[in-house]
């Protein structure tokens, strides 16, 4: 999921943890760094659920020690992981402290808060402000949409359990009110179509036409480009001119990267994503296709979707790849790009994106950006 800034989410459940006899520490560490090295080069946001972690899933102090110093070599997280792994992940790698903007720890106990002041003086004052305890889930949904989250039924329970020992009843029932027809000048959360149909038959949206604009022309040696957030109410408040149909000039937001964000933010809240449904398991099987054929399967999925969908996505990859062009100075290589864009292109009907699927999802969109010329040269639309 992403939260209400647009950032990747990662959540640890302690309650998924196994006995600790039956636990290979030495996998769980490489999982913990290979998840991590998914999103660190980009701002993200890490949930930790802490119910369920007892005295017979709680790795050891010789484990953790471990760990610390395997981290210590190259990464830093969070202070959680039962504030046990995570604490030892997290203020040893920089690049993993770096880009982590927020640690919501849920359903704190008294023993984590102790182990918090206990390590505070050792973690830097800024660092420590990213950490928020939220004692209910639905304090979460303050920060991000936790629905999109795979929450275990026993941290629900849980919570359910807190509020009838604290409140005398159940969670409150959060009444979504029903959508609202779009406006006429709608361009978040609409269809292609739709502001097709709007814009007298264009093909790009003006969205997309006004921040690519931009960022060319003063965006395209900006380090970092893409992976850094912006304000959460500064983007809201430019959703709200575009969907008003109002004028936008970034000039007068001095951030280069709310352009950046709200090129994200539109094509995340597609109601279909960019290179369709019916694209994404043949986008997962990318991996198992020889190296030499890939670029030759990457166009034949593209050249297979809708004329609509084929200009959009050839406007942004054709910007994407003068993006990576420029990777000396903005440090934004195909790689990098895929990384931040991969997620915000295809993603699945139901559920959300496995972390299997990073892999082939990431290299398809790399090889789109990487061989732009050779996957978009054979196919010319009308309107184009």
């Amino acid at each position: 999921g992403d939260d209400n800034s647009g950032r990747k989410v990662i959540t640890f459940s302690c309650c998924r943890m196994p006995p600790s006899h039956q636990l290979n520490h030495t996998r769980l560490l490489e999982y913990l760094k290979y998840t991590l090295d998914q999103y660190v080069e980009n701002d993200y946001t890490v949930v930790y659920f802490h119910y369920g972690l007892k005295s017979l899933n709680k790795p050891s102090l010789k484990w953790l020690q471990t760990a610390y110093k395997e981290f210590d070599r190259n990464y830093s997280v969070l202070p959680s992981l039962a504030f046990n792994i995570f604490l030892t992940v997290s203020f040893s790698f920089p690049r993993y402290k770096k880009n982590l903007k927020a640690l919501y720890v849920v359903h704190p106990t008294n023993f984590i808060k102790i182990l918090w002041n206990i390590f505070k003086p050792l973690i830097s004052h800024k660092f420590g402000k990213k950490i928020t305890y939220l004692n209910y889930l639905s304090d979460l949904g303050e920060h991000l949409k936790y629905d999109q989250l795979n929450i275990p039924q026993e941290v629900i329970r849980h919570d359910e359990n807190l509020w009838r020992k604290q409140k005398g009843k159940l969670p409150p029932v959060v009444k979504v009110p029903p959508p609202r027809p779009p406006l006429p000048t709608q361009q978040f959360g609409v269809s292609l179509q739709y502001m097709k149909d709007k814009n007298k038959g264009e093909l790009i949206p003006p969205v997309m036409k006004e921040t690519i604009s931009y960022l060319k022309s003063k965006g395209l040696q900006v380090e970092g480009l893409f992976r850094r957030s912006a304000s959460i109410q500064t983007i809201k408040d430019v959703q709200k001119l575009y969907n008003q149909g109002k004028s936008v000039n970034f000039d007068d937001y001095h951030d280069i990267h709310v352009p950046a964000v709200i090129l994200k933010t539109f094509l995340r809240e597609l109601p279909q994503p960019l290179l369709t449904f019916d694209c994404y398991d043949n986008i997962l099987e990318i991996t198992s296709v020889e190296s030499c054929l890939r670029v030759t399967r990457c166009k034949q999925i593209v050249q297979g979707l809708p004329e609509h969908n084929y200009v959009v996505l050839k406007y942004l990859i054709c910007f994407l790849h003068m993006v990576s062009q420029e990777s000396i100075y903005n440090r934004m290589t195909a790689s990098s790009l895929a990384c931040v864009f991969g997620l915000n292109l295809i993603w699945p009907l139901k559920g959300t994106t496995s972390l299997s699927a990073l892999v082939p999802v990431n290299l398809f969109t790399e090889l789109l950006i990487d061989f732009y010329t050779n996957i978009f040269n054979s196919r010319t639309v009308p309107g184009e």
